[in-house]
C-alpha cells in the first residue's frame, strides 16, 4: 500500500474494556504495523451520562498490557489533537449546520412523547414506525421540511428542544465494499433519519464519528460486526459532505463457548473466565476478573484474540506480535463469528509458559508466595525448571513444588496403601544407607548406586521407588525422585525417610 495508513481505536470509557475490544485494538495495530501507518487511539465520549471515571486509564493500561501502545492518542504525539470527543464538541456544530444549509439534514423538534405515540400507533397496526422519506413531510411530525423557516428559526430562538436528522435518500440503492465481507447493497428506503446533533450542543456518535475520521485523515475503518448496520449512513454522510471515505472491514462477533450468541461477562463468570484484560474494579465496589490478575501473559492473550477470527492458512497456531504484523492480512478475517474456547487460551498460557525464563517466573513466585521469603531465588528458579512443564499459571507452582520447600506432614492414604508393602522398611533403611554414602552427591551417582543396588538384588523397581517417592513428597507425584533428592540435599532426605518409617510403624 502506498498510502499513509492511518487507523484508530475509539472505545467510550463506560466501563472496563472487553476482549472483544481489545482484538479490536490488536487487529488495527497490526493493520496499521503491517503498512508502516500510525495507529490512534480516540476516546468517545459525548455520552457524559454513561461516563465512568478511571476508565480511560484502564483502557491505555490494558493496550500497554497487551504490548500494543498507540502511536497517537490523549497526551502522545496529539498531531490532530484533541483526542477525546468531549473536548473537540465545539467542532461538530459547523458540520451539522452545513448539512443543513446543504439540504442534507433538518431540524426535528419532535418530543419524546410523541415518538412514542407514533411507535405506538405503528405497533397497534402490525408496523414499525421509521422516521424517514415517507413521513417527514406529511405533517405528523414536527420538523423543518414542514415548518416554514421563520417557524424554525422561532423555536429555536425560544430555546426549544430540537435535533438535527439526517436527511437519507429516497428510492436509491446503495452499494457499499468491506474488506472482510465484500459487497453490500442497501435499499435506503429502509434507512431512518438517524440524529446527528442535539440541542443541548453535544453530537451523537455517527455525526462525531465521521467528522473526526475525516479530520484525524482515517483511511481504515477496522471495527467489530455490532457497527455494520451502521455503515450505510456513514457512508451517506461521507457522500454529503463530499469527503472521500475511508476502507471499511468489519470483524466478526466473539461467540460464547457454545457457539452461540455474544460472548459476556456472564459467561465469563458462570465459566469461571476472564473476559477483561486487566481485572476492573467498578464505582459500586464490585471487581470483575481480569487475564492478567489470573496469571495469563500477555503474549498469550495476543496470541489467542489474534485467531478470533483470523486465520493464518497454515498449521501454525504460536505467533508472536512481530509475527502476526508480518502475517496479519484483513483478506483472512473470516466473515462467521469466532467461538471462545478457555481450554485453548489455557493451552497458549501453558505455551508461552514454557518460552519464559525460570528466573523471571521464580521472581513473580517467590512474590506471590509466603512460604518463599526466605528462600533463595535462583534455587526456586531450579525448582520451576524441573516442574513448570506441568504448570499453566504460576499460582499452578505451589501445588506442584511445595515439596521442595517443605518436608510433608502427612502421607495420601491412598498412596500409601499402595506404596508400603511388607519389607519396604527394610528397603528405605538401606536407600538411606546408600544415599549416605554417595560421595560425590549429584543426580548421576544417585541414580547409578539406587538403581544399581535394585538390579543387583533383583527388587522390583515400584517396592523401592514409591515408597521412597511417598517419603519425599508426601503423595505419589512430582519430577523425578533423584532430581528431588538432589535439591532438598542429603541430610532433609535423610530426615524425611526417617520421618515417614516413625508414621508407618505407629
Amino acid at each position: 500500500m502506498s498510502e499513509n495508513i492511518r487507523v484508530r481505536f475509539a472505545p467510550s470509557p463506560t466501563g472496563p474494556l472487553h476482549i472483544g475490544g481489545i482484538r479490536t485494538a490488536l487487529f488495527n495495530y497490526l493493520f496499521a504495523k503491517k503498512h508502516g501507518g500510525q495507529f490512534v487511539l480516540r476516546i468517545e465520549d459525548t455520552d457524559q451520562n454513561r461516563y465512568v471515571e478511571g476508565a480511560e486509564d484502564y483502557i491505555i493500561n490494558a493496550l500497554n498490557w497487551c504490548k500494543i501502545p498507540f502511536d497517537e492518542g490523549p497526551g502522545k504525539n496529539e498531531k490532530f489533537g484533541p483526542y477525546r470527543q468531549s473536548e473537540r464538541k465545539h467542532l461538530y456544530k459547523q458540520y451539522a449546520d452545513k448539512l443543513i444549509a446543504h439540504g442534507k439534514a433538518y431540524y426535528a423538534f419532535d418530543t419524546s412523547e410523541e415518538l412514542n405515540a407514533h411507535r405506538k400507533g405503528h405497533e397497534v397496526e402490525g408496523k414499525t414506525f421509521i422516521y424517514n422519506w415517507h413521513n417527514r413531510q406529511k405533517g405528523r411530525l414536527v420538523n423543518s421540511l414542514v415548518l416554514s423557516e421563520e417557524e424554525t428559526k422561532k423555536k429555536i430562538e425560544s430555546g426549544e428542544d430540537y435535533v438535527i436528522r439526517f436527511k437519507s435518500p429516497q428510492d436509491e440503492t446503495l452499494h457499499l465494499n468491506d474488506i472482510i465481507r465484500g459487497n453490500i447493497t442497501i435499499d435506503t428506503n429502509v434507512l431512518d433519519d438517524k440524529i446527528l446533533f442535539k440541542s443541548d450542543g453535544m453530537p451523537t456518535y455517527h455525526l462525531a464519528n465521521i467528522v473526526d475520521d475525516h479530520l484525524m485523515e482515517i483511511t481504515h475503518v477496522i471495527r467489530g460486526e455490532e457497527w455494520l448496520p451502521s455503515l450505510a449512513l456513514h457512508k451517506l454522510l461521507y457522500d454529503a459532505f463530499d469527503w472521500n471515505a475511508p476502507k471499511f472491514a468489519h470483524l466478526p462477533l466473539i461467540l460464547k463457548p457454545t457457539g452461540k450468541g455474544k460472548l459476556s461477562k456472564r459467561d465469563g463468570d458462570k465459566l469461571g473466565f476472564p473476559v477483561f484484560p486487566l481485572e476492573y474494579k467498578a464505582p459500586d465496589g464490585s471487581v470483575s476478573k481480569g487475564y492478567k490478575e489470573d496469571g495469563y501473559f500477555s503474549d498469550a492473550v495476543v496470541n489467542f484474540l489474534a485467531f478470533l477470527g483470523w486465520n493464518p492458512g497454515t498449521e501454525q497456531e504460536i505467533f508472536g506480535l512481530d509475527q502476526l504484523v508480518t502475517d496479519f492480512d484483513l483478506a483472512k478475517v473470516n466473515k462467521a463469528g469466532a467461538r471462545f474456547d478457555p481450554d485453548k487460551t489455557k493451552w497458549f498460557n501453558h505455551h508461552y509458559m514454557q518460552q519464559q525464563l525460570d528466573l523471571d517466573l521464580a521472581k513473580q513466585f517467590k512474590g506471590s508466595q509466603l512460604e518463599l521469603a526466605d528462600i533463595d531465588v535462583n534455587y526456586i528458579a531450579l525448582v520451576i525448571g524441573l516442574i513448570k512443564e506441568r504448570a499453566t499459571f504460576i499460582k499452578d507452582f505451589w501445588g506442584l513444588s511445595h515439596f521442595f520447600f517443605e518436608s510433608p506432614t502427612d502421607y495420601d492414604v491412598k498412596a500409601s496403601k499402595k506404596a508400603i508393602k511388607e519389607g519396604t522398611s527394610d528397603i528405605l533403611i538401606k536407600v538411606s544407607d546408600i544415599i549416605l554414602g554417595t560421595d560425590d552427591f549429584n543426580v548421576e551417582n544417585l541414580q547409578a548406586n539406587i538403581k544399581g543396588w535394585i538390579t543387583t538384588n533383583e527388587i522390583g523397581f515400584g517396592k523401592v521407588m514409591m515408597p521412597l517417592r511417598l517419603a519425599l513428597v508426601g503423595a505419589l507425584q512430582g519430577p523425578d525422585v533423584f532430581d528431588i533428592i538432589y535439591m532438598i540435599g542429603k541430610s532433609e532426605t535423610i530426615e524425611r525417610i526417617k520421618a515417614f518409617l516413625q508414621n508407618i510403624s505407629s
